[in-house]
């Protein structure tokens, strides 16, 4: 199999056999690419066609994508400094419609839109490596 691979110019892959995770931010981009409703899983007519879908993926990812690790931010709030007036807003929103309608609430506060400093792809899992900031998982998901 090696060699047929290595004939039709591909290099296999260095990942450990049935170990998804060995680059955990990469697997979640790819998982996120395979969800998109457009996702093309028999492949494209030709390598312009594959750089054209690949190019819209990356801008929706960057520019319209809100993830939830980072309080649904799209990468390019977080990227421009964005962050902290947004969530900021988002705050001040929740607590106005509290104010308003207590009842929706029961007690509980609302969301919390505290900004995120730093990204853990599997928060309650212990790993013994040092956590990724976020500005620089983001950075690497666009590029």
């Amino acid at each position: 199999m090696l060699e047929t691979l290595y004939a039709l110019g591909i290099t296999p892959s260095n990942s450990r056999p049935r170990v998804s995770n060995d680059n955990p931010y990469s697997e979640s981009l790819f998982k996120t690419l395979k969800y998109r409703p457009n996702y093309q899983p028999k492949g494209f007519e030709n390598i312009e066609e594959a750089r054209g879908w690949v190019a819209a993926f990356v801008k929706w990812y960057r520019y319209e994508h809100h993830h939830s690790g980072i309080r649904f931010l799209t990468p390019a709030e977080r990227h421009n400094g964005r962050s902290r007036e947004i969530l900021d807003k988002r705050h001040e929103v929740y607590e106005t419609a509290k104010a308003a309608h207590p009842e929706r609430w029961n007690s509980r506060p609302t969301r919390n839109w505290e900004n995120i400093e730093e990204v853990h792809l599997n928060p309650d899992r212990k790993y013994e490596e040092t956590p990724v900031p976020a500005n620089d998982l983001l950075e690497a998901a666009a590029s």
